[in-house]
């Protein structure tokens, strides 16, 4: 399995832990980080997280850091495809 598969798996049992109580999902809003080291996942040093709920009238988009220089003069589907391979928990 990738790291980008095991990194998703784990995130996904982080949610449905705090979908299923909600102290958990207090602590995760409050420190993300330190749940995530809680369940396994690697944090790089000096990586901050923020985590926010949505609702079902309320949604989050998030725009990526962008990428190395040579990838910009790739081309927007390029850039799309190097998008679309990373996951939002991959550093």
């Amino acid at each position: 399995m990738t790291k980008q598969n095991e990194q998703q798996k784990q995130w996904a049992k982080i949610v449905a832990k705090a979908w299923a109580d909600e102290d958990y999902k207090q602590r995760l809003l409050n420190d993300p980080t330190a749940v995530m080291k809680e369940e396994g996942i690697e944090v790089p040093e000096g990586v901050k997280f923020k985590c926010v709920e949505a609702t079902e009238k309320q949604a989050w988009l998030v725009l990526p850091p962008r990428p190395g220089k040579g990838c910009i003069e790739a081309g927007e589907e390029r850039l799309a495809a190097i998008f679309a391979s990373n996951c939002f928990l991959c550093f």
